[in-house]
């Protein structure tokens, strides 16, 4: 066995806990159980998990691990800066202890813990109603969305249970990120190390995480990990489970699905590791139907979550509408989804066929509003203000801004939150109205590049074809002006995007974009868009994340800067 076998047994017991007599040859069945909490939500997060432990007891597991900071929620955020909801989480984690301690099994759980004026990010191992063992998270994330430093303090030891015979090294998510963190814990003589996350997807973390980090840190340290992620969404975050066990050779014993609460049980055969077979091992799914994956995901965490009946958003007639339809049915059913195309004097008869075709497909509750009187009217109330004034961008904004008032009156009407669909290219150049097409409540495409969003929507189509071919091959326009294409205002988007992604989310000068071969005008123009901006994306409605760098959280940029 890996780790020192000699190592003095910390409780003084021999290894054993009465449930094996002591005896060290008995195979120890783990169940990981890779569930969907919800932020604050205390007594649900508790009752969710003592199900689960029933679960587990049921099938004659020996532990069962949960996610990190379950019982809160993750991120709980500023909640950690109030004295009552860390109460409240002490309470829930008293419940469980009480209510499992029957069951004849341990339990490892994460929560937040108050201790001595300070707050840390903890796990517990429960056993009989009592706490075996609290480990505090070592390793405090302050980097892209994480904020871990503002909330707790750092851990400064080790840890390990031993259960049924069995030394368990402890770890919480960005401590096995870190090579010191878990070579301390493979030098408590452990057998196996488990870690408990809460690590957000993006679309490369899935790879990143299981080859680059889970697999690796077991091969460097001779010890089979189990990496137990949790799922779900929670505002701009989803997280996508994957859960792994993985032995010493780095091989995969046991993999959960992505994006599904799920609970499974791998079994630990003392001397050999973990006892791989075949139908524990999920695929790893990758590519867009990852992505697509998670914006369904995101968006109905984000509405069932928030206690909304449903969705309403305005159907165009171009891509970025359509592909945030067959998303929001995926997610919600097409009961739950009303579509409402707002035609003007400049929207095509193409685009109400299209607009009409996309929401027979999905079956969808479908309007047809007419924004023309209501146009008519404010340029009439702004005539005399607008005397001796050519038409421009103004007029088109007006039209935006009534489809704004409309598809607000028929969210608050009926309850169901509005759904933006503008996309991350349009919004980092601004290319959307204050007010208008950026209205609403959540945006299932806000750090969806325009050229993924075309990739997505072919993809979705795989499936069933429910967005016409000539949706996806039509020159995108917003149809606010005569003959208006995207193009008359932004470079094409198979270049914009690149340099877009050069600029957000890599970090790169305009110098290292320009040395990579795009134009010096196009790429100046493009980064004084982006800048801007600014002051709109603050104002812009929330998002699935999907890139490793999406805006809100992960960007942090200044409204008023002369930097560039």
């Amino acid at each position: 066995m890996p780790g020192n076998n000699n190592a003095q047994n910390r409780d003084g017991d021999g290894g054993g806990d009465g449930r094996d007599g002591g005896r060290g040859d008995r195979d120890i069945k783990f169940a990981l159980a890779q569930i969907n909490p919800t932020v604050g939500d205390l007594a649900g997060n508790a009752d969710s998990i003592i199900r689960r432990c029933r679960q587990a007891r049921d099938a004659a597991a020996d532990v069962v691990v949960f996610p990190e900071l379950c019982i809160s929620g993750y991120p709980p955020e500023d909640l950690l800066l109030r004295r009552d909801f860390l109460d409240a989480c002490a309470a829930r984690l008293r419940d469980i202890t009480a209510a499992t301690a029957a069951l004849d099994l341990a339990v490892i759980v994460g929560h937040p813990l108050f201790e001595n004026g300070r707050v840390f990010n903890a796990l517990s191992v429960l056993r009989g109603g009592a706490t075996l063992e609290t480990y505090r998270k070592r390793r405090l994330p302050n980097y892209t969305v994480f904020d871990e430093k503002r909330y707790f303090a750092a851990g400064r030891k080790p840890a390990r249970a031993d259960l049924n015979g069995l030394r368990i090294g402890l770890a919480i998510c960005e401590d096995i990120w870190h090579r010191l963190p878990l070579a301390q814990t493979a030098a408590l003589g452990v057998d196996l190390i488990i870690a408990i996350n809460a690590s957000p997807f993006h679309n490369q973390q899935a790879f990143l995480r299981e080859e680059g980090v889970v697999v690796k840190q077991a091969r460097r340290h001779q010890t089979p990990l189990i990496y137990l992620n949790q799922v779900g969404g929670q505002d701009s975050l989803v997280f996508d489970g994957s859960s792994v066990a993985v032995n010493t050779d780095g091989g995969i014993a046991a993999r959960l699905p992505v994006f599904q609460e799920c609970m499974r049980c791998v079994t630990f055969r003392r001397g050999h590791g973990f006892v791989s077979a075949p139908a524990q091992i999920d695929a790893r799914e990758q590519g867009p139907e990852l992505i697509y994956r998670a914006l369904v995901l995101g968006v109905r965490d984000y509405i069932d979550k928030n206690g909304f009946s449903g969705a309403v958003m305005g159907l165009s007639g171009g891509v970025d509408s359509a592909l945030t339809l067959a998303v929001a049915v995926d997610a919600l059913g097409a009961q739950r989804v009303t579509a409402v195309m707002l035609p003007s004097r400049h929207t095509s008869a193409m685009s109400i066929e299209d607009a009409r075709a996309e929401a027979k497909a999905l079956g969808v509750r479908y309007e047809e509003i007419s924004i023309e009187p209501l146009y008519q009217s404010a340029l009439e109330q702004l005539r005399e203000s607008f005397a001796g004034r050519a038409a421009d961008a103004t007029e088109e904004n007006i039209q935006a801004r009534c489809r704004g008032l409309l598809l607000m009156a028929l969210s608050n009407k009926f309850g169901r939150l509005l759904l933006t669909t503008g996309n991350k290219s349009e919004m980092a150049v601004g290319y959307a109205t204050l007010y208008g097409d950026m209205a609403g409540g959540f945006s299932a495409l806000a750090d969806v590049p325009k050229t993924l969003v075309y990739e997505l929507a072919r993809h979705r189509n795989r499936g069933g074809r429910v967005i016409p071919e000539r949706v996806i091959t039509r020159a995108p326009t917003a149809e606010l002006a005569p003959q208006q294409k995207d193009a008359d205002t932004l470079p094409p988007y198979e270049v914009l995007d690149p340099i877009l992604e050069a600029f957000v989310e890599r970090d790169q000068s305009p110098q290292q974009i320009i040395a990579a071969g795009f134009a010096p005008a196009t790429v100046g123009r493009v980064i004084g868009l982006v800048v801007a901006n600014e002051y709109k994306r603050r104002q812009s409605a929330p998002g699935v994340r999907v890139t490793s760098r999406a805006f809100g959280k992960d960007r942090r940029y200044p409204i008023t800067s002369k930097f560039f």
